[in-house]
């Protein structure tokens, strides 16, 4: 047999294209997310992996290539329930997201998406000192910490309307992405967005 005879060997699988083709949790598509957003889209991650073992913790601003959906998890952990819990973190999420695609009918993870940039602050205020007297101004928010804030209000909703409750807090983890994905201003993440926002309107 000729060497051109010879069947060539399997190609390396591709990473990308093996990426795109896995699936959260082993079942949630991350292929063809919309993001109406694109001040924060790059900010925005959206991978299979949901858990990468701290690989980027060391690396400044290196979270922003960690998946949306983990850092909505480490999130979770910031709370007396689940401090360094984060199997039991990534558990609520996961029935979270299935009591998502249950009432919406629709991808949770690009629930999460549409929440994240619904509950994105666009304003805040900062304090400046003028001769010893504190005054608020209004300042734009960075990309990058606006995805960080509407994190840290559906976290909180999720662990304000779970305390002391029947609620569970996948439950409210549902209720918050819900809420903030149809931009429900009873929503815990929406109204502290609007707050911001509304405060720092008053200091322009």
């Amino acid at each position: 047999m000729s060497e051109s005879d010879q069947p060539e060997p399997d190609a390396p699988a591709d990473s990308e294209e093996a990426t795109a083709n896995a699936q959260l949790f082993g079942v949630w598509d991350i292929v063809e997310m919309e993001y109406a957003d694109p001040s924060t889209q790059r900010y925005i991650n959206v991978t299979p992996i949901a858990h990468t073992m701290g690989r980027h913790a060391s690396k400044q601003f290196k979270k922003s290539e960690i998946s949306i959906v983990e850092r909505l998890v480490n999130r979770l952990m910031q709370s007396d329930e689940n401090t360094g819990q984060k199997q039991k973190a990534i558990k609520i999420v996961q029935e979270a997201f299935e009591l998502v695609h249950d009432r919406t009918d629709e991808n949770p993870i690009q629930v999460l998406v549409t929440a994240v940039e619904n509950a994105a602050p666009r304003e805040e205020t900062v304090r400046l000192k003028y001769g010893g007297i504190s005054v608020p101004q209004a300042v734009d928010v960075a990309p990058q910490r606006r995805v960080d804030q509407a994190l840290k209000f559906l976290a909180d909703g999720t662990a304000s309307g779970s305390y002391k409750s029947t609620t569970s807090a996948a439950e409210a983890l549902a209720q918050q992405l819900v809420g903030a994905s149809n931009y429900d201003v009873q929503t815990y993440a929406i109204n502290q967005k609007e707050e911001r926002e509304r405060v720092a309107e008053a200091a322009r």
